[in-house]
């Protein structure tokens, strides 16, 4: 059998942490109009929680958001009522928090922590979320849901999105290029960008379907529900390796629905 390459987790956080601060300006000159100044929009498919309440009533419930970047996800849920925190790795992606909270007048706590040791009491929040935060990122996410049923009150709900496992199957491109099956997606083997001297500068995750489902299941949750977004048919916005051409075919994005067991 191959052997797993292997990312330690302070080598995941030290090198996630670096590349999300040289790259905030960018991805929010790229996204930022998508994902809006006050919005919670799931994935590159254009799903809004405004539309499909995967939350719930969120009205004076306390809301963790993980890898909340400029927070407007947070921002949002302020609006309706909630007391969202929102936590991010990256001091940069704060910064573009802190930039559109100037911008909207809305206010919400920031806090920059890592998800492998979230820095709250146990039974803190009623819902914790992400929106392609955290948990492809990290090098055991499976304690980063330990970590989430700790701060979660018995009966909370957590939900997060992530790319779609069977993306791993593809090249990560937009077009044609994109539709050809190149790696088996069996293989768990992270993606990691080095620098020169090796020090790590990038890294994603890949866990099949069913290992998320384990990895859920193992932290004391119940799955209520896996969402896999269908391409809406008047989106023509490319976003990285999702594109109408490859969307309209396979799914991108999984959005897991979790209930904490009472």
């Amino acid at each position: 059998m191959t052997e797993i390459p292997t990312v330690s987790d302070d080598e995941a956080r030290r090198g996630n942490r670096a590349w999300w601060d040289l790259d905030a300006d960018d991805y929010q000159d790229e996204h930022g109009a998508f994902l809006g100044d006050v919005d919670f929009v799931w994935c590159p498919e254009r799903v809004r929680e405004a539309d499909v309440r995967l939350l719930g009533h969120v009205r004076n419930k306390k809301i963790l958001e993980l890898g909340a970047g400029a927070a407007s996800a947070s921002r949002w849920l302020r609006g309706e009522g909630a007391q969202p925190v929102a936590m991010d790795l990256s001091a940069g992606m704060l910064r573009h928090a802190r930039e559109a909270e100037k911008r909207t007048g809305v206010r919400v706590p920031l806090v920059q922590a890592d998800a492998m040791a979230l820095p709250f009491g146990a039974d803190t929040f009623d819902i914790v979320c992400t929106a392609f935060g955290a948990i492809p990122f990290v090098a055991d996410s499976g304690a980063a849901m330990r970590e989430v049923a700790r701060v979660l009150r018995p009966g909370g709900s957590w939900v997060f999105s992530v790319t779609h496992p069977m993306r791993w199957i593809f090249w990560d491109e937009p077009d044609e290029s994109g539709l050809v099956a190149r790696n088996s997606y069996f293989n768990r083997s992270p993606y990691v960008e080095r620098d020169d001297d090796g020090t790590v500068t990038y890294l994603e995750q890949h866990r099949t379907i069913g290992d998320r489902v384990r990895e859920i299941v193992a932290a004391g949750f119940v799955l209520r529900d896996l969402v896999e977004p269908e391409w809406p048919a008047d989106h023509d916005q490319e976003w990285g390796q999702w594109s109408p051409l490859r969307g309209r075919l396979f799914p991108g994005t999984a959005i897991f629905v979790c209930d904490l067991v009472s």
